[in-house]
């Protein structure tokens, strides 16, 4: 009896071990049910050592190891995917890699890498990476890079990055960083960073930089800069510990030293100067112990000193200079106007 158990025992071994080298052993058949093996389309629960040439999985996929090198770039799998470093050319549903998540084209679901989530092309869902997040494609969802997250397409949704967050593209939603945010696109949403943010493009709505915030086109909204803020075109609130401005003003900027612009129309608020370039135009509000404006002024400035080459207004302080004023009334005391 023993014998019978023994030789029983051994044919089984020695079919399942056959079994493998083939490719996979399935129950019942080889489209679906319990996998052990590489098998290459299959629906159900499978448990692989190392997958290579995988076509289509549907289910729960369970991989012990690495991808065999540039062999399982095409793999669609959908459902569950469980292993030291789940990989494919598509993965969606939920992901859960001991080192990581990576596919070459599009990764979409509840994705987790205990080192990092990475894409060659989308990402879509929820994402936390234990380092980072990276694609080349979009980003998209609920995303969460230990220390970075970048990417050459958009970042959309909610976005947090322990260090900095970067991208050729846009950055759009609620947008966290714990040092800094930069972009080559377009930044709009809630954006907080602990050193600097900056764009290439436009950012709005509400934007705060530790140190400061700079955009190369449009900066609109509320926006907070803990030394500086700067834009081609200023709207809406800005406030800086030293300085603030843009080529182009509309709305309130106060500032700890300096503010102004080129074509200023709002309030100025300075604890040092308000300033506007030579040939330039402010039309409204400005209070700092000095107002300097190389240009027309409209509206009132109050300082200590106010200079304008040309006003419609006012000027209140103690040395008021209107340089194209007649001859004794250019330089006076308390208070000057455009005659």
């Amino acid at each position: 009896m023993r014998r019978r158990i023994s030789v029983n025992a051994a044919a089984a071994v020695l079919a399942l071990a056959g079994a493998l080298s083939a490719g996979s052993l399935d129950i019942p058949n080889s489209r679906w049910g319990i996998s052990f093996g590489n098998s290459k389309n299959f629906s159900g629960l499978r448990f692989n050592l190392r997958d290579g040439g995988v076509e289509r999985i549907r289910g729960v996929n369970v991989t012990f190891w690495l991808p065999r090198k540039n062999t399982n770039e095409g793999a669609v799998v959908d459902g569950l995917s469980l292993g030291l470093a789940p990989s494919g050319g598509k993965l969606r549903g939920v992901q859960v890699g001991l080192a990581g998540v990576a596919v070459a084209d599009e990764l979409r679901g509840l994705s987790f890498g205990l080192l990092g989530v990475a894409s060659g092309g989308s990402i879509k869902g929820i994402n936390v990476g234990g380092l980072g997040i990276g694609a080349e494609g979009n980003i998209v969802g609920f995303n969460v890079g230990g220390l970075g997250m970048g990417t050459e397409g958009n970042i959309v949704g909610i976005s947090i990055a322990g260090l900095g967050m970067g991208t050729e593209g846009n950055i759009v939603g609620v947008n966290i960083a714990g040092l800094g945010m930069g972009t080559e696109g377009r930044i709009a949403g809630i954006s907080f960073c602990g050193l600097g943010l900056g764009a290439g493009g436009d950012i709005v709505g509400l934007s705060f930089g530790g140190l400061g915030v700079g955009s190369g086109g449009r900066l609109a909204g509320i926006t907070a800069g803990g030394l500086g803020v700067g834009a081609e075109s200023l709207s809406g609130l800005a406030v800086a510990g030293l300085g603030a401005g843009g080529n182009r003003v509309r709305g309130v900027v106060a500032a700890g030293l300096a503010a102004g612009g080129q074509d200023v129309r709002g309030v100025l608020l300075a604890g040092g100067f308000t300033a506007i370039g030579r040939g330039g135009e402010f039309r409204g509000l400005a209070v700092s112990p000095v107002n300097w404006y190389r240009g027309s002024q409209t509206g009132l400035s109050i300082g200590i000193v106010n200079y304008a080459w040309s006003l419609k207004g006012l000027q209140l302080g103690l040395v008021n200079i209107v340089r194209d004023n007649p001859r004794g009334l250019r330089v006076l005391p308390v208070f000057n106007a455009g005659f």
